[in-house]
């Protein structure tokens, strides 16, 4: 439920935190957005509304952070997280995933569309797989367990990043303050989520067709 909440009111929550720990908030969503990225049992962390929820922050001027240290911590925690998830998923391999503790850890039906996506789009599924939650989390992990080529991955991997980062922190500096998205803010971010999802949906019905 603390989670739901965090959630749902993710600016008031951020808002809190920074007022509370100062410049030491950079480093905490530093790691909220390393840990969604390069862990691969915790994808449901958020990660575009945090984004754009702290770029709207930035605007107002209400609270101590700069856009361009947000910009640089946001593109430094999510090249880096795929960098170690990808590791991850080198060393452990995708028959991990079948190992009976590891696969209550993780969702194996994003897994499966991670798998698909990657097999469709290739390498360039690092870079697209940055929009879209979930698919983000576990694109590198299969990567890295399809043994991809290093330097290949580490170029889909910045352009991805920064391409993320740039959209969804110019969109919360630039948007996020407007009259209907501030006082909505919970609608914008389930509906950041759920435009996002759309690729995971398309892709599920497209291998459900398949298969009937």
């Amino acid at each position: 439920m603390q989670f739901i909440d965090f959630f749902l009111h993710i600016d008031q929550h951020l808002f809190n935190i920074v007022n509370q720990f100062g410049g030491w908030s950079y480093l905490i969503l530093f790691f909220m957005i390393f840990i969604e990225t390069g862990v691969v049992i915790f994808p449901f962390l958020p990660g575009d509304s945090l984004l754009f929820a702290a770029a709207a922050l930035a605007a107002t001027g209400k609270v101590n952070l700069n856009i361009f240290v947000l910009f640089a911590i946001f593109l430094g925690g999510a090249v880096l997280g795929d960098t170690m998830n990808y590791h991850i998923g080198v060393k452990v391999g995708l028959a991990a995933s079948e190992n009976s503790f590891f696969s209550r850890m993780i969702n194996r039906d994003k897994m499966e569309a991670a798998q698909r996506f990657f097999e469709k789009h290739g390498g360039k599924t690092i870079a697209l797989a940055r929009f879209v939650p979930f698919i983000r989390t576990f694109a590198p992990f299969v990567s890295g367990g399809s043994k991809m080529n290093y330097r290949h991955f580490l170029l889909f991997n910045f352009i991805g990043g920064f391409a993320w980062v740039t959209l969804c922190l110019v969109g919360g500096y630039f948007f996020g303050n407007i009259g209907f998205v501030s006082h909505h803010f919970t609608l914008v971010a389930l509906g950041i989520v759920l435009v996002s999802l759309i690729p995971v949906g398309i892709i599920s019905l497209q291998s459900k067709l398949k298969k009937a």
